[in-house]
């Protein structure tokens, strides 16, 4: 399935040139308090700023255990020995580091609706990247189209905003999306494990599948957050109707359609098909996707839906 785009359809809302454009200080203030969630504990590759329910070496006291032949001296607790003449071994609260990774779809189907996908997906993953920057997490950005593969990795704290909002300015929608390539990358890329966060309309000619396949079961807990315009939706809600003229975004394929409400209506069909079989895919493979329209106000999508599937707290 490919997006397709009536000639003259234009954005609403203009595109963000600055940094304050993707996100405001009123919506940084609210977002401060929140933090990134995984459905499992993760061992990064360095120690971090996450506590896990491990036992290791930190800088936070949790228990007491017998000391073992082969234990380490060093974790000893001598003033209890010096009391008890027992040996016992100080265990801490391992600090556990969790990378977030935002995989960005730049493909030109994205470069379309009102509001426009591109500049929500922008606007999103600035403020998704702004949750894990400010609670120290590794924050990692990929995107995809155009059959090459743009990365920004390895940003961790909240210095590091204004170089991930110039990063997301700068791109653009370019052809094809790449999908399988992009997530191929990310599963290869040695990112350590994580919440993984696909910003996508998911309308590939040549499937999802095999790219959400690379991800799966990689250590990362998957979001596929597909993004759709209110007019791919509910096209005849939004006026659309009568004699239209397609264009296929990416292979700029042109097609003459009459919107009549039978055509509509299986258009409807059409789509809730193919994001009920995105759907139970992501299921079966312990993937959370979630349809977000493109006129869902990001206060909400952040501290409310977003909250409610477990990815914030």
């Amino acid at each position: 399935m490919s997006a397709h785009t009536p000639v003259g359809a234009a954005n609403s809302q203009g595109r963000p040139e600055k940094i304050d454009d993707l996100i405001d200080s009123r919506l940084m203030a609210r977002l401060d308090r929140l933090d990134v969630v995984s459905r499992k504990i993760f061992t990064g590759k360095i120690q971090g700023e996450r506590r896990s329910r491990r036992r290791g070496q930190s800088v936070e006291f949790a228990d007491f255990r017998n000391y073992s032949h082969g234990d380490d001296l060093r974790f000893v607790d001598w003033n209890i020995y010096a009391r008890l003449d027992r040996l016992f071994l100080k265990l801490f609260l391992e600090e556990e580091d969790l990378s977030m990774v935002i995989a960005l779809d730049l493909s030109q189907s994205m470069n379309g609706g009102s509001p426009n996908k591109f500049d929500y997906a922008r606007r999103l993953a600035m403020a998704l990247g702004y949750i894990g920057l400010v609670n120290n997490n590794r924050v990692s950005f990929f995107g995809f189209g155009g059959g090459k593969i743009e990365r920004l990795t390895g940003l961790r704290g909240r210095r590091r905003t204004r170089e991930m909002g110039s990063w997301l300015l700068d791109r653009t929608t370019v052809g094809d999306a790449g999908f399988s390539d992009g997530m191929r990358a990310i599963a290869l890329g040695g990112q350590g494990r994580g919440v993984l966060l696909v910003l996508s309309d998911f309308l590939f000619p040549d499937g999802y599948e095999k790219g959400l396949a690379y991800v799966a079961g990689r250590g990362f807990d998957v979001y596929a957050l597909q993004l759709l315009a209110p007019q791919e939706i509910d096209p005849a809600r939004h006026g659309i109707s009568g004699d239209l003229r397609l264009i296929d975004s990416e292979t700029e394929a042109e097609t003459e359609v009459t919107a009549s409400t039978a055509v509509l209506a299986q258009y409807k069909a059409a789509l809730e098909k193919y994001v009920g079989g995105l759907r139970e895919f992501s299921v079966r493979r312990s993937i959370s996707h979630q349809v977000v329209e493109t006129s869902t106000d990001l206060d909400t999508l952040l501290l409310d839906y977003l909250r409610r599937r477990g990815l914030l707290a």
